[in-house]
């Protein structure tokens, strides 16, 4: 796909940003012309300091409110914290509001967030099955009709929605590796990412995986490039923590130990900060390479206003 054709929107953190902040900054993002915006979906933030983590279906209910915007959640856990049924309700109130603008961002979720009514944290083999059982529960009430549903995971009696929006909302799954991009083709209508996987993005594809595919990336822009740095490991560290432990975890403060290790370089990785147009237009580059059509940008820190107009004016142009 060439750079040129990548659709580019806003990814809104829960866990640096309250609810009235993140409301505010959508607003700001549309006002500047980004008119897709996603908001990540926690319970916990991944460590103290980065210091929030509002709960995503009433900032939704803000966001919807800002005129000619798409929204999206960037990931929900649809198994355990809540139950599918409850959150198929959620959706189809969120789309109506959005006049079908809301796209369902789901995913299998994480220790972190998923352990605090005490259940079992299962495998990952099991949770890809409670994700895909999921999304039948949530697709047969946004039908309207009554539905009792008696599956492997979960139950419903006699549930019904009465306010749906016109068209049900896509459901656009995240993968981290083959079997879970296996599963992504499947049962979803897009596919999300956090890096531009270029693997997981053509087992997608292979396997009749259709739609979009959207990658949720941070960025940190600042004058000063040193400064961005230092920024973003002070609140990411949790971006330099290895393997499966992010799904792990329990709680922030075992992130906040794990990251103890973790260095600059390791928490930034290959994240565009500081003032170089160029340094964020090969990270979008490279995206477009391994075959994402849309990318959501998390500003880092604050900064808002002048990293969406750096984007828009200095970055995109030269795509």
């Amino acid at each position: 796909m060439a750079a040129s054709d990548l659709e580019i929107g806003v990814f809104l953190s829960s866990e640096e940003m309250g609810p009235n902040e993140l409301v505010k900054t959508g607003a700001l993002a549309a006002s500047l012309g980004f008119t897709d915006l996603s908001v990540s979906d926690h319970f916990h933030p991944w460590v103290d300091e980065q210091g929030h983590s509002p709960f995503v279906w009433s900032v939704l209910g803000g966001l919807a409110g800002i005129d000619g915007v798409s929204l999206g959640t960037g990931v929900t856990c649809p198994t355990m914290r809540i139950h599918p049924a409850i959150l198929a309700q959620a959706a189809a109130t969120t789309a109506a509001m959005a006049d079908g603008r809301f796209w369902f961002g789901i995913g299998s979720g994480e220790n972190l967030n998923e352990h605090i009514l005490g259940d079992r944290w299962p495998p990952a083999d099991v949770r890809l099955s409670m994700l895909a059982e999921s999304v039948q529960v949530m697709r047969e009430l946004w039908s309207g009709d009554e539905v009792s549903f008696d599956g492997e995971h979960y139950l419903v009696e006699n549930a019904r929605i009465y306010d749906l929006p016109a068209e049900p909302p896509p459901i656009m799954v995240s993968a981290f590796g083959p079997k879970a991009a296996k599963v992504a083709a499947e049962i979803g209508d897009g596919l999300v990412t956090t890096s531009p996987d270029s693997e997981a993005i053509s087992t997608y594809r292979d396997n009749g995986g259709k739609g979009p595919v959207i990658t949720l990336t941070k960025m940190c822009w600042d004058e000063d490039e040193a400064r961005a740095r230092k920024t973003f490991r002070r609140l990411w560290p949790n971006s330099g923590v290895p393997g499966e432990l992010s799904q792990e975890l329990r709680t922030p403060a075992l992130f906040e130990q794990a990251a103890e290790v973790v260095t600059e370089e390791d928490a930034v990785g290959s994240t565009p900060c500081g003032p170089d147009p160029e340094v964020h237009a090969e990270s979008l580059r490279k995206m477009a390479e391994a075959g994402v059509t849309k990318v959501h940008l998390q500003q880092v820190g604050s900064n808002h206003e002048a990293a969406y107009t750096f984007v828009r004016d200095e970055v995109l142009p030269r795509l």
